[in-house]
């Protein structure tokens, strides 16, 4: 197995980005298609982005040093062992049942709240679950960040993934909403075929380093209580939950704002002591990676003092977490690095503009092209659908066709999520498991098309009722 695989593919992926800096010229919209002329992107000029990509983009790396660090920490408890086995003895011969479970959760916490990155707070746990109940790596990338791509190929009514839709294309969050869920649902259970026929060929057993994602065995004099770390952990997953729901914009419920508004203002003594205590507390319904940070850090104080952990075994374990997510941070860094470099010299319209002039008009399979690409220009959705949409509003202007134009951009945006070397899951996930890219790509490639074949078929049908 090569070493820093993922880290190698994503570095390659941003020299070829920069690459077509050189032959590219760089095209921007406003009230019409204008080309600049080429700003060849040089060395240096990777290096001057990472003031940009640390100042918008660098909580995100923080968030994946955090969560390992939250894991490191997990193994000092010793309780955190015994509740894997615990879960594999009560789903021992049943183990199909548990993986479709955690498989519909991530992808229905994915569809509806647009948790695909606050997921990976998870992967862990799962990783270690899935390797346990004797799949192997590659089985456990398709149940964590194979299920998130499925999320977002159905998403509902997650406002972070479709609020650049909404305000380009007019369309209602709740358009079409049944074509949504139909894709979750198909997509959901393709995943969950690919993992039982292709995932079990190798055993834990044949896998040399499952030490680095199984904690040690207890033992039976060390055993702690179970119940406490499974109240936190599950209190972690609930207040997440709660926290990135969009309860205000998709669903007019203004409680959360209104109860922190009222927390916040409210004055003892003329002085508001929780606004002061809490600091810039955002709402449910507005939380980002930042928050979920501080659940953690907090969540490990309570755990120190709930099963007793010398501060210096918290650091240590920290220290040890951390230091496993150093690389899948770094790769985070890269990724963005991609992003930035494509926003600040956008040669990508360039191919849009041929792309869509094939075609007069809607068409879904240049849409779908489009939007392929540009899922693999922009790492995230907002700048995938943002790169393309006020340029294509000017193209393809019967306005009929704009809720399935919604659909097709975040069913393929969530399909391509599956195999770019710019998907922040995915690749964070393989450079953790160690699993190679081409491996995974040999892997998936069957579920890919069976995606893109269902994909297709739901527009096209689409295209012919509305």
């Amino acid at each position: 197995m090569k070493k820093h695989n993922a880290l190698k593919v994503v570095g390659i992926t941003l020299l070829v980005f920069a690459l077509l800096t050189w032959i590219l010229p760089c095209a921007t919209y406003q009230t019409e298609y204008t080309e600049v002329g080429r700003y060849q992107v040089g060395l240096f000029d990777l290096l001057s982005y990472q003031s940009t990509v640390l100042g918008y983009f660098g909580y995100v790396a923080l968030f994946i040093i955090v969560v390992g660090g939250f894991y490191g920490v997990l193994y000092k408890t010793g309780a955190y062992r015994i509740m894997l086995d615990s879960l594999c003895k009560k789903f021992k011969g049943k183990e199909a049942v548990c993986l479709i479970v955690i498989m519909a959760l991530f992808a229905i916490l994915t569809s509806f709240a647009g948790l695909q990155l606050a997921l990976i707070m998870l992967f862990p746990f799962v990783i270690s679950l899935v390797l346990m109940m004797g799949y192997n790596k590659l089985a456990a990338v398709a149940v964590t960040a194979g299920s998130v791509a499925v999320g977002l190929m159905g998403t509902t009514f997650s406002y972070n993934t479709t609020q650049v839709l909404q305000q380009y294309l007019s369309v209602e969050i709740t358009d079409l909403i049944w074509a949504k869920v139909i894709l979750l649902v198909l997509g959901i259970v393709l995943l969950a075929f690919s993992v039982f026929k292709f995932g079990k060929k190798n055993s834990t057993k044949k896998c040399e380093d499952k030490d680095d994602f199984i904690p040690e065995a207890v033992k039976s004099k060390d055993k702690k209580k179970v119940w406490p770390l499974v109240v936190i952990l599950d209190l972690i997953l609930l207040v997440t939950i709660l926290g990135f729901i969009s309860w205000n914009t998709a669903f007019s419920i203004s409680l959360f704002d209104d109860v922190t508004t009222s927390v916040t203002e409210f004055e003892l003594f003329g002085f508001p002591i929780f606004s002061k205590i809490l600091g810039a507390v955002q709402a449910f319904g507005n939380w980002s990676l930042l928050e979920l940070i501080t659940i953690m850090l907090l969540a490990i104080i309570i755990l120190k003092f709930v099963y007793k952990i010398k501060w210096d075994d918290v650091f240590d374990g920290f220290a040890k977490g951390a230091k496993k997510a150093l690389l899948p941070a770094l790769i985070v860094i890269l990724i963005y690095t991609c992003l930035v470099l494509t926003t600040y010299d956008p040669y990508q319209l360039v191919i849009y503009k041929f792309i869509l002039g094939l075609t007069k008009g809607f068409n879904i399979f240049t849409t779908g092209l489009v939007v392929l690409l540009s899922s693999i220009f922009n790492g995230d959705p907002l700048y995938a659908f943002y790169s393309v949409l006020p340029y294509f509003v000017s193209v393809v202007t019967d306005t009929n066709n704009y809720q399935l134009v919604a659909v097709i951009f975040q069913a393929i945006y969530g399909i391509v999520t599956l195999v770019a070397p710019t998907s922040i899951p995915l690749m964070v996930t393989l450079a953790y498991t160690k699993v190679p890219y081409g491996s995974w790509l040999k892997y998936i490639w069957k579920l890919l098309v069976a995606l893109l074949v269902v994909a297709f078929i739901t527009f096209t049908i689409l295209l012919l009722i509305i």
